[in-house]
């Protein structure tokens, strides 16, 4: 238990503090090429898988000291409530996108992700908690903690929603701006800009599947007394 606390804390610590510096220390200059000053920090989506992943290992923390980690308790307090759902529909598959999409564009490119004139300005270390760490703790979280998933329907609703409120936005920044927040989208027309959004909306929800399989595998002997549990009740 204590190092489950101890894995919370430091989860919660790392990413909070990640946002703290990325917005009172890092300061891009707006003449820098795809950098506009409009939107700040929000308009990135790794900083705000950040900020989630900060609330969700706060959630957590809270929920060691004051709710429970049972498998099946008689009753669900809020903070353990929030926790899986937290979890499943945003901080799991959030954190394996920004992850995956932005090493793998990385790879092939850097400078239609992260270019190197902002390596002065964007500390090595900060990228890593950003976009490699956040992978590491989802996994070790998603083996260590167990939850249960909720359904489909509404992880998949809550997911979407929110992928689809960051696609408005950065149009909003683009339109009001004529800046693209990221660089890859200045070599994409529209059609394959639209492409490359269903292709990142159709990989995010495939890594929340990924996730609900990999929670029922690891934690199957948990899963299925919870299930047997809740029909005990229902009857």
């Amino acid at each position: 238990m204590i190092k489950i606390i101890l894995f919370h804390l430091l989860g919660a610590l790392q990413f909070g503090y990640g946002c703290y510096y990325d917005a009172m220390y890092v300061h891009i200059p707006s003449t820098s090429r795809s950098v506009t000053p409009f939107g700040g920090k929000l308009k990135y989506l790794t900083y705000l898988n950040a900020l989630v992943q900060t609330a969700y290992f706060s959630v957590s923390l809270l929920n060691d000291l004051i709710g429970t980690n049972e498998t099946s308790p008689s009753q669900k307090p809020l903070t353990r409530r929030i926790k899986d759902v937290m979890f499943s529909s945003l901080a799991f598959p959030l954190s394996i996108f920004v992850g995956t999409t932005f090493w793998g564009i990385y790879a092939v490119d850097r400078e239609l992700i992260l270019p190197r004139s902002i390596d002065q300005y964007f500390p090595g270390w900060l990228n890593h908690v950003m976009h490699t760490n956040i992978v590491v703790f989802s996994l070790i979280e998603l083996i260590t903690s167990f939850r249960m998933y909720p359904t489909r329907n509404t992880a998949l609703s809550l997911l979407c929603s929110f992928m689809l409120c960051y696609v408005i936005w950065i149009h909003v920044i683009y339109f009001h701006t004529g800046v693209w927040v990221y660089p890859i989208l200045n070599v994409l027309n529209w059609p394959l800009r639209l492409a490359f959004y269903v292709f990142s909306l159709a990989l995010v929800c495939g890594l929340f599947l990924t996730g609900e399989k990999l929670n029922t595998l690891i934690w199957s002997n948990e899963v299925e007394k919870t299930v047997k549990g809740s029909k005990k009740k229902s009857q």
